[in-house]
């Protein structure tokens, strides 16, 4: 491979979210454990992003900055060559990260008490975003059917079609569960949404990991009577581990839309994003194509060990097939233990540190997200802790 993905780094002591959260939950873990929770990387970034930044600092001026025409078309390229997707720059967007955006769009689009479809488990903002608008969570969760996750069309036509409920918010790919949604499961939501008037914030953030045989359709393409109702939000951030440049690329195909979005950003001047987000992006879009790729398959390997793993080791303990992002869904309901008890478990004495299903609502209890974005001997390591811990307590 041309680029590093086998350094262990650490980022003790600074600032990274899930190292500090690590350490506070645990003060004496091993120095050898890498957490395996909140979904950014524990790889090296790009090294044309980094070298790049370099350069760019070496001769620009540090002050206040907007978009401009090499940053927009490497956008509106990239869904292009990536996701089949024809764009305007008059289209994009930008916020302050995604989860912004859903609040803007929560605000923009709906009033206080109007219903928000939510397809449980999924993304914990979401529900945040409602609630903090003082919206209605309306929850459809999806259906679990032998070990694979669908959307339940008809409970969710039925959500739809009371007049109290105004929008979704879209999960694709799915955060937690992994799932890629086909091509004619999308046009279906989209048919429904159509019909029963539900505007659709469609975070597509992780549309750039998916399994070459789970190809991502952007919900923009699906049907063009939805884009008068339809926010596409996208993000370097997930893709070249961006997250602390805090830039995201709100697609908007319809005007008026736009402009009332828009119009909602600017109130709490969510639109400032710093000169070094717009250049990471620029960078990540237009140099950086080939360390995604080779990502991809680090991914798919470090997803193949942990269903290998649990199969040969704890076959009590079920992986789902993850068709997108660099998540792998596991069930642990066999071990029989409540949400305090296995959080206590797996970050005290096995020092092993996820994101509890939970989290992502009452459908994922039980469940623990795992984050293979790590070198492969990292996450063997993490793994092997688990198993030493979980044959101390018999299992």
């Amino acid at each position: 491979m041309k680029y590093d993905f086998t350094t262990r780094l650490s980022r003790k002591e600074m600032g990274a979210v899930k190292w500090e959260k690590m350490y506070e939950c645990n003060p004496n873990v091993a120095e050898d454990v890498v957490p395996l929770s909140v979904a950014d990387m524990e790889l090296k970034n790009p090294p044309e992003v980094i070298e790049g930044l370099k350069d760019f600092l070496d001769e620009t001026v540090l002050g206040y900055t907007g978009a401009y025409p090499a940053f927009e078309d490497a956008v509106v390229n990239w869904q292009k060559k990536r996701h089949q997707w024809d764009i305007q720059k008059e289209w994009i967007v930008h916020t302050q990260g995604v989860v912004a955006a859903f609040y803007a769009a929560i605000r923009a689009f709906t009033e206080k008490g109007d219903g928000v479809i939510l397809f449980r488990p999924v993304y914990y903002p979401f529900g945040m975003a409602i609630e903090d608008n003082n919206r209605t969570e309306v929850n459809v969760p999806l259906r679990n059917e032998n070990g694979s996750y669908t959307i339940d069309f008809e409970a969710f036509e039925e959500a739809a079609a009371k007049p109290e409920n105004k929008m979704l918010i879209f999960c694709s790919p799915h955060n937690p569960v992994g799932r890629v949604w086909k091509k004619e499961e999308l046009e279906r939501l989209a048919e429904i949404a159509v019909k029963h008037n539900i505007f659709i914030v469609s975070d597509e953030i992780w549309y750039d990991f998916t399994m070459p045989e789970h190809p991502h359709t952007v919900m923009a393409t699906v049907n063009e009577a939805l884009n008068k109702q339809l926010i596409v939000c996208t993000s370097p951030s997930k893709t070249f581990n961006l997250a602390g440049m805090v830039i995201s690329n709100i697609i908007i195909p319809n005007k008026n839309v736009r402009e009332e979005f828009t119009k909602e950003i600017l109130s709490v001047r969510g639109d400032m994003i710093g000169i070094l987000g717009f250049k990471a992006c620029e960078l990540a879009y237009t140099q950086s194509e080939a360390w995604l790729d080779e990502l991809l398959l680090l991914i798919q390997k470090n997803q193949q060990l942990v269903t290998t793993y649990f199969e040969e080791h704890f076959p009590q303990i079920k992986t789902y097939p993850s068709e997108g992002t660099f998540l792998q869904w596991v069930n642990f309901e066999a071990l029989g233990m409540s949400n305090e008890e296995m959080e206590h478990f797996l970050q005290i004495e096995a020092e092993f540190f996820t994101d509890g299903g939970y989290i992502f609502g009452e459908e994922g209890k039980g469940y623990e997200r795992i984050n293979l974005a790590l070198p492969t001997d990292c996450l063997h390591l993490q793994l092997k802790k688990l198993g030493t811990a979980l044959h101390k307590k018999g299992f």
